[in-house]
């Protein structure tokens, strides 16, 4: 991993030039990205993004400068590394996740924002999805929207009359979590929510969870929550407590049940065009915000049976990707 200062001071260098660059890209030029990402620089989508990237003429290591310490970051570190990208004088930020991008329009209002989050204009990021205006485009990705969604699904495959969902405070509101109430209520379904604001509050909550008696876990959509999928599903596991998750690609990772639409789809088809579009002059306000349309149903079969749990075959028949 390439050290801050190192990165800083790469940031100001200038590469030879390389010949056959796409439209809109300058000969000679070096492009040069900053991070603010929870999610570490192995994971999948972040390959895909750079691969797909290449296909456009930006090449890593070539033409394009990357931010090696943009990766795995704590909601702590998030401001004041944005304010290095924007010393740094970086051609475009590249921040995924709610305080992520409220860290980079905080330091920034001129420099090309490229934000994946759960919903830019409700959040205020951008004016609307065909003019965002100001420095800031991206993905809505309206995971949130989806929670109560994938309490039916986890109903559906654990059937119970006590559930738990994991909230994570900086994403969710009072009245969505009433509406997820309602619903489990509607199902003569007891619904205890266990809330969290930083991530070593999750182990405790998980721990409570289990000790209230529900006999399985709604992880509600949260940035804050997926980054800490790699301690939380091994505890989850541990607890025997079968749970779903907002991502398919959680299944890949032994998370039982996913829903939602598929990140690495999303760094690689759109934030990877909307890049290439920003980093060849296009500016924010006139790339539209874009959302996903299309949402999977992912299920490892391998963690239900460690679960000692039985899907339904109606619940299989319609999953998208099912992990033997």
């Amino acid at each position: 991993m390439m050290r801050r200062r190192d990165f800083i001071a790469l940031m100001g260098g200038v590469a030879a030039g390389w010949p056959g660059m796409a439209l809109g890209q300058e000969p000679g030029r070096t492009y040069r990205i900053g991070s603010l990402q929870f999610s570490p620089r192995s994971a999948p989508w972040h390959a895909a993004f750079f691969e797909a990237l290449q296909g456009q003429g930006f090449i890593l290591g070539q033409n394009l400068i990357g931010d090696a310490s943009g990766y795995g970051m704590r909601v702590d570190q998030l401001a004041p590394h944005a304010a290095e990208l924007v010393s740094a004088k970086v051609d475009v930020i590249i921040a995924a996740g709610d305080p992520n991008v409220r860290a980079a329009q905080q330091a920034t209002k001129t420099l090309p924002i490229l934000a994946i989050a759960e919903d830019l204009v409700s959040a205020g990021f951008v004016a609307s999805l065909a003019k965002p205006g100001g420095n800031t485009t991206g993905v809505s990705i309206l995971t949130i929207d989806l929670n109560g969604k994938r309490q039916e699904i986890l109903l559906e495959a654990v059937p119970g009359t006590h559930i738990a969902a994991l909230a994570d405070t900086n994403s969710i509101s009072p009245r969505q979590l009433a509406e997820l109430d309602d619903a489990a209520r509607a199902r003569g379904v007891t619904l205890s929510v266990f809330q969290v604001s930083k991530e070593d509050e999750i182990p405790g909550a998980l721990d409570a969870a289990k000790k209230s008696g529900a006999t399985a876990l709604n992880v509600l959509a949260s940035s804050l929550l997926f980054s800490a999928r790699k301690t939380m599903i091994p505890q989850v596991a541990a607890l025997r407590l079968p749970a779903i998750y907002q991502w398919p690609e959680i299944t890949d990772e032994d998370g039982l049940i996913g829903y939602g639409p598929h990140l690495t789809q999303i760094y690689r088809d759109t934030l990877s065009r909307q890049l290439a579009e920003l980093l060849r002059g296009t500016k924010p306000t006139d790339i539209p915000t874009e959302q996903p349309t299309k949402f999977d149903l992912a299920i490892n079969l391998k963690t239900a049976r460690a679960l000692g749990l039985s899907i339904p075959g109606t619940m299989l028949a319609r999953a998208d990707q099912v992990i033997e």
